[in-house]
């Protein structure tokens, strides 16, 4: 029986997080943060937090209009952003809550002329 190898994301979750914050905090805009998010990785923690943060921007509208709506929002992403800071995993619900959305993931591969030029249709598109 194979053993199945335990790789550490916490680096990278820690990375996310610090994006989060200055999200947070008004330093950078969701869509800068989503450019810089970690790619290539099939960290499910991490995923699930791209996808917060698509979430937080489309919800932009919603936000303006009803406070109450944007301060729980905020609460959620402060909720990630202090989870990640940690370099420790999601809870299983909030991935749960975000694998019917993997398979519009705008994580593409960017190693090549192909992959660059779909992120960045998909980006637009967004």
């Amino acid at each position: 029986m194979q053993k199945r190898e335990s790789v550490d994301y916490s680096k990278l979750r820690k990375k996310v997080s610090k994006l989060f914050y200055n999200v947070l905090s008004g330093k950078m805009l969701v869509r800068q943060a989503l450019l810089e998010f970690p790619q290539d990785c099939p960290d499910k923690t991490l995923t699930a937090s791209w996808h917060a943060l698509c979430h937080l921007e489309a919800d932009e509208d919603i936000r303006k209009k009803d406070l109450q709506y944007k301060l729980e929002q905020d609460d959620y992403i402060r909720y990630i952003a202090q989870t990640l800071g940690n370099g420790d995993e999601l809870p299983q619900n909030i991935i749960n809550e975000y694998i019917p959305y993997h398979n519009e993931a705008l994580i593409a591969d960017n190693k090549n002329l192909k992959g660059k030029l779909h992120k960045l249709f998909k980006f637009l598109c967004c």
